[in-house]
């Protein structure tokens, strides 16, 4: 297999590492993506995947959630690793996200192609896509995914925030033998292997429309919409009362903004003392929001991974990144096992995110990532 995939359920971060060495390392092993629970020791489990992967470049974050090979998870740790004979893979840790201009990310980039072009395995601009690992406390996506689509350019980008067991209090990406916060991993592989990186969400828009008045667009803080304490406004707008609101709440009622024929979903993170709203997505003052009501989730994800084996075959390995509130969304309706199953089946590997990126978006509720084709499609 061109990808081996492993999991662990071990809370002592050597035994998980030797696991996952035991299952994926072999002589062609050229490099490990791997998903946590942030209830690890990490700096332990950072020292034991670099003992046992010594040699081998890792990355890898923290996590709300992790997607193994038998569908959802909780308080383990998953890894893929990449044959070297069939991806050709680079990664650059960004650690000063705020001062990441265009002239950084066009280095970053031209120095990940270079590494890739080297190793010559098939044609850089329609063989290769990069992969975001990013802090998801940080603030910094839309600017950093922005900045980053642009050097990119005609290649294909995706990637998830990092988590930490819905705690919203600490997040971690891995590179370099150590987890950073405030950071940001870009990784970029090049495969001959037939590929897509797609994007779906279940939402639908609805014609209640609140208009933020007064927002901290540094912090994501909405103070106010349609001149309302927006807690009050959005409490009264979802029919519930403002105590009762949180991540349940936001799941089933989030909000987008629509941009052309699109809706890009801003999720609530929570409820400040204030009154205020904390979004997990860029929020400005005079932006509407339009309300939005979920179709069924399973239906949508089942459609999605049907669509994709129609165009590459029974795919090799599909790597998700799914936002956390769908995945309290299927635990809400009880569908959770059915989900997995779905996942079990397409071999999709991956984690719960505090968001989501798409071609330089930065995005959320969405179930967002790559697929590889069969490796009977290898030309």
């Amino acid at each position: 297999m061109p990808v081996r995939t492993a999991a662990s359920r071990s809370q002592d971060p050597e035994c998980a590492a030797e696991k996952l060495a035991r299952a994926l390392k072999h002589a062609e092993l050229g490099f490990v993506l791997f998903f946590c629970s942030a209830e690890y020791p990490l700096e332990a489990l950072g020292r034991a995947l670099e003992t046992a992967f010594c040699g081998i470049k890792v990355s890898g974050c923290t996590t709300a959630g992790e997607i193994t090979p038998q569908g959802y998870d909780r308080g383990c740790v998953v890894a893929i690793g990449f044959d070297r004979r069939y991806f050709a893979v680079d990664c650059a840790l960004v650690e000063d996200l705020e001062r990441f201009d265009l002239l950084r990310a066009q280095r970053l980039v031209d120095q990940l192609l270079e590494n890739c072009r080297a190793r010559a395995l098939a044609s850089i601009n329609e063989h290769s896509f990069a992969l975001t690992l990013l802090d998801g406390l940080s603030s910094s996506e839309e600017q950093v995914l922005a900045t980053l689509d642009a050097a990119l350019g005609r290649i294909p980008s995706f990637g998830g925030s990092a988590g930490d067991d819905n705690r919203l209090a600490h997040t971690h990406v891995y590179a370099q033998g150590r987890f950073y916060a405030r950071a940001a991993v870009v990784i970029m592989i090049n495969t001959p292997l037939p590929f897509e990186v797609f994007s779906t969400h279940h939402l639908l828009p609805l014609e209640h429309k609140l208009v933020v008045t007064q927002a901290d667009s540094e912090s994501r803080r909405v103070l106010e919409l349609n001149a309302m304490p927006a807690a009050d406004a959005y409490a009264e707008m979802v029919g519930v009362a403002k105590a009762a609101l949180g991540p349940k709440v936001f799941a089933r009622h989030p909000m987008a903004v629509r941009l052309g024929d699109q809706h890009y979903i801003r999720s609530i993170q929570r409820v400040n003392e204030d009154a205020s709203l904390s979004f997990y997505c860029a929020v400005e003052n005079g932006i509407v929001l339009t309300a939005m009501r979920p179709a069924p989730l399973l239906h949508d994800l089942h459609q999605m991974l049907d669509s994709l084996h129609q165009r590459l075959g029974t795919p090799s390995l599909v790597i998700g990144c799914d936002c956390f509130l769908r995945r309290l969304e299927l635990e809400a309706l009880g569908e959770l096992g059915q989900a997995s199953q779905l996942l079990k089946r397409s071999r999709v590997v991956g984690f719960n995110t505090y968001g989501e990126q798409h071609h330089g978006m930065h995005v959320n509720q969405t179930f967002t990532g790559v697929a590889f084709g069969s490796l009977a499609r290898y030309p």
